[in-house]
């Protein structure tokens, strides 16, 4: 497996170059290529775009974490990004995954729970941290009705798409958005919904509605 590491503190890229050897499988070898901006590391992808997994750091001289995420998936929407931070902020985290990443991983982890995560990602999921869990439902304006959950604008286009059937593929196209972007908008919706798949979330959808009337 071949990772793009974007922090600016070589220490911390050559121990986690350390913990990421417990990825590999028999008879495989990870490659990690370390780089200490977003502007290297928008070189190395352009140069070599083999790579299964981006890890960025929020913190970089000159542009930050959270735009490298969004010059990532402008430019290779294919590649998974995934954050991990110093920051242990709730918000942090949701503005990264809003953004695109497919997870969020404070440095404090556990190395355990960082590979497990990264194997997540590497699946196809999304991983959410354990700090962002309860602080969805509670997040932006006061709902009239405290059991009715708090959507964002964006949260709510995608749930009306997903009652009309659309895929993730025409989501994205209506909302001119990232594959990669959908799958993190519904993986976080599905928890603020308390629902595990389209149907139950259509379902909720019309509750919504109901007790809104």
């Amino acid at each position: 497996m071949r990772f793009l590491l974007c922090d600016d503190h070589a220490l911390f890229r050559s121990g986690l170059e350390l913990v990421l050897s417990d990825l590999a499988d028999d008879g495989e070898s990870i490659d990690l290529v370390g780089v200490g901006n977003a502007e290297a590391a928008f070189a190395a992808v352009e140069q070599d775009s083999d790579f299964d997994l981006a890890l960025v750091d929020l913190q970089l001289p000159g542009m930050s974490g959270f735009g490298a995420i969004d010059v990532f998936r402008r430019d290779h929407p294919e590649l998974p990004i995934v954050v991990i931070s110093a920051s242990e902020e709730p918000a942090d985290a949701r503005l990264a995954l809003d953004k695109g990443a497919m997870g969020f991983i404070p440095k404090s982890t556990e190395a355990s729970v960082l590979l497990a995560a990264l194997k997540l990602v590497l699946s196809g999921g999304v991983y959410v941290p354990p700090m962002m869990v309860g602080t969805e439902a509670t997040a932006g304006a006061p709902s009239a009705d405290p059991e009715l959950p708090v959507l964002s604008p964006r949260q709510r286009e995608v749930l009306d798409l997903i009652a009309m059937g659309r895929t993730n593929a025409e989501i994205g196209t209506a909302l001119g958005i990232a594959p990669g972007t959908v799958k993190s908008h519904i993986v976080r919706l599905f928890e603020v919904l308390g629902v595990a798949n389209r149907t139950e979330a259509a379902m909720r959808l019309e509750e919504i509605k109901k007790a809104q009337r």
